[in-house]
C-alpha cells in the first residue's frame, strides 16, 4: 500500500506531503527528501528526453527493507514521490507507472501517477491558488487519501 505521497516544487521544497500512518511521518518526510537526489540524477541523465510522456515516470528510485520509493516528474520539474509498502507484492513497478502502451485499463495501478498529475493540474488552474504555496485543497487531499486507500 502507498504510505506516503508527496508533491515537491521545482526548487525542492514540499508543496504537499501526506503519509499514513502518521506516527512515522518524520521517517517518510526523510525518505521523500532523500529521494530528491536520485530524482535530480535521473532528470539530468535524461536531459531533454523528458518531453515524451513515458519519460515522466522515473520508476523505482530506491528500495529499502520495508518500502519502495517511486518518482515522477512533470515538464515544469515538479516532482511526485510515492512511498509504497514493499510487502505489497500485488503492486509491481509496471502497475505504478503512468499510462503506457498496451491495454492500460486492465492494469490495476495505471492511474496512480497520472491521476496525481491531473489533480495537481486542477489545483494549478484554480485562480485562487498562488503557485509555489503549499497545496491546501480539500479536493486534492481527498483524491490522495482515496488513492492510498484504493492501493491497500
Amino acid at each position: 500500500m502507498a504510505v506516503c505521497i508527496a508533491v515537491i516544487a521545482k526548487e525542492n521544497y514540499p508543496l504537499y506531503i501526506r503519509s499514513t500512518p502518521t506516527e512515522n511521518e518524520l521517517k517518510f518526510h526523510y525518505m521523500v527528501h532523500t529521494s530528491l537526489d536520485v530524482v535530480d540524477e535521473k532528470i539530468s541523465a535524461m536531459g531533454k528526453a523528458l518531453v515524451d510522456q513515458r519519460e515522466l515516470y522515473l520508476g523505482l528510485l530506491y528500495p529499502t527493507e520495508d518500502y519502495k520509493v517511486y518518482g515522477y516528474v512533470t515538464n515544469s520539474k515538479v516532482k511526485f514521490v510515492m512511498v509504497v509498502d514493499s510487502s505489497n507484492t500485488a503492486l509491481r513497478d509496471n502497475e505504478i507507472r503512468s499510462v503506457s502502451a498496451g491495454d492500460w485499463r486492465t492494469t490495476p495501478g495505471w492511474w496512480m501517477f497520472r491521476k496525481l498529475h491531473n489533480s495537481y493540474t486542477d489545483v494549478m488552474c484554480n485562480p485562487f491558488y498562488n503557485p509555489g504555496d503549499r497545496i491546501q485543497s480539500r479536493a486534492f487531499d481527498n483524491m490522495v487519501m482515496s488513492m492510498m486507500i484504493q492501493v491497500c
